[in-house]
């Protein structure tokens, strides 16, 4: 359940780094670092690990982050387009569950004392106006700790 629903956090990042251009290598760093954020709030939670290797963690992630065909990811893609968060929304015609989700998640971070940057980052974006630019590079400018599954 929470690679299900926490890769739609990581899909509107990775729509919004393909909205402002950043090419390929920068939405796969997203998506690795997001499923290593995902897996260890999943896992602080009592999942199994391994759980994430698979279709309900990867598999979620590759096609969720990576097709515009995504309703997350369309989602970050036109805010990086340069419409409001309701015009996005309004355009996709459906639910934006990221949107959503990323409010629980970044309070569960926080509870669990797990550091979750891209969470927070979209949290910030959606809810707070923070500048896509700013917030994908500072994304981009954090150090390397460890990102293994």
């Amino acid at each position: 359940a929470y690679g299900g629903a926490l890769k739609n956090i990581i899909a509107i990042a990775c729509g919004i780094a393909e909205g402002l251009g950043l090419g390929y290598s920068t939405k796969a760093a997203i998506m690795t670092r997001g499923l290593h954020e995902i897996r260890k709030l999943a896992v602080a939670e009592g999942c199994k690990p391994e759980t994430l290797s698979g279709l309900s963690g990867m598999g979620d992630v590759c096609l969720t982050c990576g097709s515009l065909i995504s309703r997350n990811c369309r989602f970050g893609y036109l805010l990086a387009q340069g419409l409001s968060v309701e015009e996005a929304q309004k355009k996709i015609g459906m639910v934006v569950e990221g949107a959503y989700t990323c409010v629980s998640a970044l309070q569960l971070s926080k509870k669990m004392h797990i550091p979750m940057p891209i969470t927070e980052t979209v949290y910030r974006i959606i809810y707070e106006g923070m500048p896509l630019k700013k917030a994908v590079q500072a994304l981009m400018d954090r150090t390397i700790k460890e990102e293994h599954l």
